[in-house]
């Protein structure tokens, strides 16, 4: 079986920044360990028209649903075939892509989820295997789908404790008694971004508004009083969750935005406390919030954990590397999705494969 593998990742979250592909190799040491190489990256802002269809997704028909997932694939092959040309990647050398796809439905309680970005479109219009759809599996065995990252997290970064991810939506992942944990936390930067937006800029850069509010106790006893977050893991959140309890909630507030944005990161902060495991130390912190230096600061104070923010790459592309990770599984056909984060009735091994014409 092969031990070198050569692969390209996508990543399209849910907070809608853009298309995160990196260029990455992957090796199967005789010490029974993987390592990674990070050749070339490149994040591609979505235009605001496809960003618009993209927000606006959830509620479009069947055959509309259907184009945009042809139009998303068209513009990931694109991008792809722009990002070999720009880096000068041999095509040859590349085993395949590995798309996570972007996030329209997820509810793995009715038994479905769906990340659109046409699969075989991207696999026609670059001539490269493309393996996708790496949830579907797991929410058809009774699992959440969800993490997928913490297998990643436990085999190319297992000496930190924990590995958190300040996405669109936090999750984290450690171990604890041989067994992976991982599950969504809180949302995040669905909420602060749209908050953000509502003063005129894209996102909180380094959580400046928000350093500027206070937190308001009411608000912050409010948000932390959503059932969700009683539940026992394994438990995933969607967007449909969040449009339909965080953005009502703060939308009937009369507290100022810069108010809002800063007990929205307390609300981050103390949902993280109660989620870190009491022996942890170390917590790596990656995904677009761990730039949001005031976010950062108050996980650390609040948690009281050493929280390290890696290299700019790792930050920036660790979902997009471990998607390729994971697309290496798929390729070995080894479990690439883990019973004990998902709840699945099983270990499985996720992913639709498309070849290359």
């Amino acid at each position: 079986m092969k031990e070198n593998y050569h692969a390209i990742g996508l990543m399209s979250g849910t907070s809608l920044d853009g298309l995160d592909m990196v260029e990455v190799t992957f090796n199967y040491s005789t010490e029974n360990q993987w390592d990674f190489t990070i050749l070339n990256t490149k994040t591609l802002a979505y235009k605001s028209e496809l960003k618009e269809q993209l927000i606006q997704s959830k509620q479009l028909s069947g055959e509309e649903l259907m184009l945009l997932n042809n139009r998303l694939g068209s513009f990931f092959s694109i991008a792809i075939n722009d990002f070999i040309i720009e880096k000068k990647i041999p095509k040859t050398a590349i085993d395949f892509i590995a798309s996570h796809g972007h996030t329209v439905f997820h509810q793995p309680n009715k038994n479905f989820t769906l990340q659109i970005g046409n699969g075989a479109e991207i696999a026609a219009k670059t001539g490269i295997n493309v393996i996708c759809d790496f949830r579907s599996t797991d929410v058809a065995l009774g699992g959440q789908g969800a993490p997928l990252v913490p297998i990643g997290d436990q085999i190319l970064f297992n000496n930190y404790d924990i590995c958190l991810n300040l996405g669109g939506i936090v999750n984290l992942s450690f171990s604890q008694k041989q067994r992976i944990i991982a599950y969504d936390v809180a949302p995040c930067n669905i909420v602060l971004n749209a908050l953000a937006q509502q003063l005129g800029a894209e996102y909180d850069e380094s959580g400046n508004f928000a350093r500027q509010g206070n937190i308001n106790q009411e608000l912050l006893s409010e948000l932390n009083a959503f059932t969700f977050y009683a539940q026992e893991t394994p438990k995933s959140l969607g967007i449909e969750w969040i449009e339909n309890h965080i953005f009502p909630l703060l939308e009937k507030s009369s507290l100022s935005i810069q108010d809002q944005l800063c007990t929205f990161v307390e609300h981050i902060s103390h949902q993280l406390k109660a989620a870190f495991p009491t022996e942890s130390k170390t917590v790596l912190v990656t995904g677009g919030g761990a730039w949001n230096t005031f976010l950062v600061e108050r996980i650390a104070q609040v948690s009281n954990k050493t929280i390290i923010v890696p290299d700019e790459k790792i930050v920036n592309y660790k979902e997009a590397i471990i998607f390729a990770f994971l697309g290496v599984l798929r390729m070995r056909n080894e479990v690439n999705c883990l019973q004990s984060v998902t709840g699945a009735t099983k270990d499985n091994i996720g992913g639709a494969i498309y070849l290359g014409v």
